[in-house]
């Protein structure tokens, strides 16, 4: 997500939404006053697509949640108990109930939904949303599919909002104050947890981040905005009925967000502004041209859609910002307290050297059939490099992710400082001091080298959504970014602390995993062929580095290839082959053994 180009730019948009009902005809107050409602829904689902990676159809149903519930409770067509009658015939107190009952839902729908993958969680979003739709139609006391009227209008300091005019400052302080605090939580250690779910699963339980419980955060935030919005919309039009909350305005809504730029602030409101202004021109200009018997509009709307995603995948904000003046490398708000004096972050205590921190015993993994690891024992001390080799096929990274909790042994035990690890997944091992890079890079490369740098230390704050919301978040996220500094300068990357990580040579893309595995402060740190795609001088810097770390009492396992690299730097090799180990001992002794050169290292001299 990238911040507005120049400061100024933000005074300017309130300074024009400000005067924009005193110079412009009422039509466009409404005009604006439905981008607003719709700006509103589209920030919801900037965090749930865009920035998140979970597709959702089912929006405008929390829309008519918000509006339902606000229409049912300040008209007072559903009677509820005398000690709660304190609740109807107030548009604010409808709020407050629209909300928790919205969260209420959101978290029952949330715990359903959110556990599909791939096309299976659009197709529930697409369910839920036309059972709420059609529930709405459905009891007589909402109306059916009349609708409800007479819903009185806001009063704010005992003057009513009756008109699209009166409306209008209050619509857009909500979306002001919506764009603002999304904003402020993506840039934050909440919003790198949300952003790191892009980098998959595997990655982000890996770095500490409690995937299950982000993933519902940002799902019940979209759908608080949207029952925000459905609460606005119903006091805006006095008046509601099922449809404006079914499956098409769905639709449209998530076309909003992504035409404006997924995941962009600005950009969900610039993509509803532009639908909504493109629909009501197209309306307004097509049935002269072509004719009143088709919806010609939809059609037209439809292709320039398609155009538009084929031309810029970053949707319209990305356009906007190449074209304007103004820095391209953003600097996250924590990082801008860098050049001051910052307390560092505590640190974890290392073992006594020689003491074993990871013991593996027996460790079997099958997959079928196919064993893949095989009754495998290990030990790691600390202070010392261990080197796990073999070739292509032998089963080191199926061992890792059982070291590490990504996966599960089929039988035997895995041990971390004494305590069984065995089943505790991949993020309650990493609390331990247990930190690990991949086989294949997994960086978000959108993202900054600080800010990937920076999940690595997600488990090292505390503070939650809304601290991070309402930046109450700002001493401990300045000394999380000063850590991820500390550890890019550490391996070389200083240059590129601001790059887009994608931008980065594989090599050093590498370099920068190790990275974040140190920002978690590790007692034992897993490295899956670091020395990948390195020059000469980045692997002699690697080595370096390694053995420093290995000199202040840290472990470290390693799968490496490369041979000179390895024998040069580690203590002890294990060797594996078809799943089992099959020697262990210093480099040179292991160099010379029979079985080794047979299955490795080149084969037995005849």
């Amino acid at each position: 997500m990238k911040a507005p180009v120049v400061p100024m730019a933000l005074v300017v948009f309130v300074l024009l939404l400000c005067v924009a009902p005193l110079v412009v005809p009422p039509f466009y107050v409404t005009l604006l006053n439905y981008i607003g409602l719709y700006g509103l829904v589209a920030l919801g689902l900037l965090l749930l697509t865009g920035v998140g990676g979970l597709t959702s159809f089912g929006q405008a149903a929390f829309v008519g949640v918000g509006a339902y519930t606000t229409a049912a409770l300040s008209t007072g067509v559903i009677a509820l108990p005398a000690a709660l009658s304190w609740m109807q015939h107030s548009p604010w107190i409808a709020l407050l109930a629209g909300l928790l009952l919205t969260l209420g839902v959101a978290m029952v729908l949330g715990a359903l939904t959110l556990r599909l993958s791939g096309h299976y969680l659009p197709l529930g979003t697409i369910a839920w949303g036309l059972s709420l739709y059609y529930l709405f139609g459905t009891f007589d006391r909402l109306g059916g599919q009349t609708g409800l009227s007479g819903i009185p209008p806001i009063a704010l300091f005992g003057h009513p909002l009756q008109t699209a005019n009166e409306m209008y400052y209050l619509i857009w302080a909500f979306v002001l104050v919506a764009a603002l605090t999304t904003q402020n939580l993506l840039d934050s250690r909440q919003g790198r947890a949300i952003r790191a779910l892009r980098g998959g699963v595997v990655m982000a339980e890996a770095m500490g981040v409690n995937t299950s419980r982000s993933r519902m955060v940002i799902f019940v935030i979209a759908a608080l905005q949207a029952c925000a919005s459905g609460w606005l919309y119903a006091h805006l039009q006095r008046f509601v009925n099922p449809s404006p909350f079914s499956l098409q305005y769905g639709i449209d809504y998530l076309f909003m967000a992504v035409v404006g730029g997924a995941g962009q602030v600005w950009g969900a409101l610039l993509g509803a502004g532009v639908i909504t202004v493109l629909k009501q021109w197209l309306q307004d200009l097509l049935p002269g041209l072509l004719g009143r018997t088709g919806n010609f509009e939809m059609i037209v709307f439809g292709a320039l859609l398609i155009l538009l995603l084929q031309r810029s995948r970053t949707g319209l904000w990305g356009v906007l910002t190449r074209w304007l003046p103004g820095p391209k490398k953003r600097r996250p708000a924590g990082a801008r307290a860098l050049s001051t004096a910052i307390e560092p972050l505590p640190r974890r205590a290392m073992l006594p050297r020689g003491q074993v921190v990871l013991e593996a015993r027996a460790v079997t993994r099958r997959f079928g059939g196919l064993v893949a690891n095989n009754a495998m024992d290990l030990t790691v001390h600390a202070g010392e490099i261990l080197a796990l080799i073999g070739p292509n096929g032998a089963g080191k990274s199926t061992m890792f992710n059982q070291l590490s909790g990504v996966d599960t042994p089929t039988s035997g035990q895995v041990l971390f400082q004494g305590a069984p690890i065995t089943g505790r997944g991949s993020r309650a091992i990493a609390r331990l001091g247990l930190s690990r890079s991949f086989q294949h890079v997994r960086l978000l490369p959108e993202m900054s080298v600080l800010e990937n740098v920076a999940i690595g230390a997600h488990l090292r704050g505390r503070r939650g959504v809304l601290a991070s919301a309402w930046r109450l978040d700002r001493a401990e996220e300045a000394r999380l970014m000063a850590e991820a500094a500390h550890q890019v300068r550490r391996v070389g990357l200083e240059a590129h602390m601001f790059d887009d990580a994608g931008s980065l040579a594989l090599g050093q893309q590498r370099t920068l995993e190790i990275a974040r595995a140190l920002a978690s402060d590790p007692s034992l740190l897993l490295l899956d062929e670091p020395a990948a795609g390195l020059r000469l001088q980045e692997k002699v810097a690697l080595a370096e580095l390694l053995r420093k770390l290995r000199d202040e009492g840290m472990a470290i396992l390693l799968v490496e290839h490369d041979m000179d690299f390895v024998m040069g730097l580690v203590d002890r090799v294990v060797v594996m082959d078809f799943g089992q180990k099959i020697a262990e001992g210093l480099p040179d002794e292991v160099q010379k053994n029979p079985a080794v050169l047979e299955a490795y290292l080149g084969g037995v001299d005849a």
